[in-house]
C-alpha cells in the first residue's frame, strides 16, 4: 500500500491488535491516529500522562485508548489495557507505510519522489534526495547530499545547506520489560518561508503531529530539532543546540552554541539563552538567560557567578 492511500480500521482489529477490551461500539472505523487536544472524528488517541487527564471528557477522538481504572464521564469508545503507551507504540505500526525507493527519476545524481512537488526556480544540487509527499517551495536551494526523507514540506525562498538531514524518525520507543517497541512516526515536518538550515543538521518528523520550524527561523550547523518541536518565528541557533521532544519555543527565540532546550516544555516570545546552558523548565518571562544548570535570568547567574568566584579565593 502506498503511503498516500488512506488507512482504515474498525475498533475492533485495533483492539485484537494492541490486546485491548472494548467499551463502546467495535465497528467504529479509525483513519487515523492524533493526539488527545487535536483528535477528531476518525481519530484514534492514548492516555498514559496524567498531565492531559483533563483533556480526556472534551476529546472529540472516536476512540481513546486509555488505563485500567480511568475514570471519566466521556461517551467516547474506549479501548482498555494495562499500558497505554505500549498500546499506541504497536498501533504505530498499523498506520507507517515503507519508504519507496522505487518510484521517481534520477537527474544530475539527485533523487525526486513521484508523489514530490518542486516550486518554480528550485535548485537541487547533486546527491540530494526528495522522498515521498514532499513540497519545496519556490526559490528554495538545496545543497548537495542533503535527505528530505517524507512528508516534508518547505516554503520559498529557504535555503538547506549540504549533509542536513530533513523528516526522519524522531526517537521514539515504549519500553516493554527488557526490550523496546518502536513508535512509528506518523507526523510530518513543516518548515515556513525564509528558513536557512545549515550543515549537518537534523530535525526531525512527528511522532503523530507535525514538528513544526516558522518563517524566518535561521538554524546554524549541527542543530538537532527532535520530533513535534514547535518553533517560533525568526529564531535562531547557534552551533551544536540540540531541542528535545514536544518542547514549544515561542517567536524570536535565540540560543548559543552547545546548550539544549529539555523536552515537554514551553517557553515564551523573546528569550535568549547563552552559550553552554541547558534549560530545564519551562520559561514564561522574556530576557536572557545562561547557566550550566539550572538556567538562571541573566541578572541573577551575573551574581551567583561573583559569588562563585569569590567564594573560590
Amino acid at each position: 500500500m502506498s503511503g498516500s492511500e488512506k488507512k482504515l480500521f474498525s475498533l475492533k482489529f485495533i483492539s485484537e491488535y494492541i490486546d485491548a477490551s472494548i467499551v463502546g461500539d467495535a465497528d467504529i472505523e479509525i483513519d487515523n491516529i492524533a493526539t488527545i487536544e487535536n483528535a477528531e472524528q476518525g481519530s484514534i488517541t492514548f492516555l498514559s500522562n496524567s498531565k492531559y487527564n483533563k483533556l480526556l471528557d472534551s476529546t472529540r477522538a472516536s476512540a481513546v485508548i486509555i488505563k485500567e481504572g480511568t475514570k471519566t464521564n466521556s461517551k467516547t469508545a474506549f479501548l482498555i489495557c494495562s499500558d497505554p503507551y505500549i498500546a499506541y507504540a504497536k498501533l504505530s505500526k498499523l498506520f507507517s507505510s515503507q519508504i519507496d525507493f522505487s518510484e521517481g527519476t534520477f537527474s544530475d545524481r539527485s533523487f525526486v519522489h513521484d508523489s514530490a512537488t518542486l516550486g518554480k526556480d528550485v535548485l537541487l544540487g547533486p546527491n540530494v534526495f526528495i522522498g515521498e509527499n514532499c513540497v519545496i517551495g519556490d526559490k528554495t536551494v538545496i545543497y548537495p547530499n542533503t535527505t528530505i526523507l517524507k512528508d516534508v514540506s518547505i516554503g520559498q525562498d529557504c535555503i538547506v545547506h549540504p549533509n542536513s538531514v530533513l523528516g526522519s524518525d524522531g526517537f521514539g520507543f515504549a519500553q516493554e520489560k527488557n526490550d523496546y517497541q518502536k513508535i512509528e512516526q506518523l507526523g510530518g515536518l513543516k518548515i515556513g518561508d525564509k528558513v536557512e538550515i545549515g550543515a549537518g543538521c537534523t530535525v526531525d518528523r512527528g511522532a503523530i503531529s507535525d514538528t513544526l520550524i516558522a518563517d524566518g527561523v535561521k538554524l546554524d550547523n549541527q542543530i538537532h530539532i527532535a520530533h513535534n518541536v514547535s518553533l517560533g518565528a525568526n529564531s535562531a541557533i547557534a552551533a551544536c543546540c540540540a531541542i528535545a521532544g514536544s518542547t514549544k519555543i515561542g517567536k524570536n527565540f535565540k540560543m548559543g552554541g552547545l546548550s539544549g532546550v529539555l523536552g515537554h516544555l514551553e517557553v515564551c516570545n523573546d528569550v535568549t539563552v547563552g552559550a553552554h546552558t541547558l534549560i530545564t523548565k519551562s520559561i514564561k518571562a522574556s530576557g536572557n538567560y545562561i547557566g550550566i544548570m539550572p538556567a538562571q535570568n541573566h541578572m541573577n547567574w551575573s551574581k551567583s557567578a561573583v559569588f562563585i568566584k569569590k567564594r573560590g579565593k
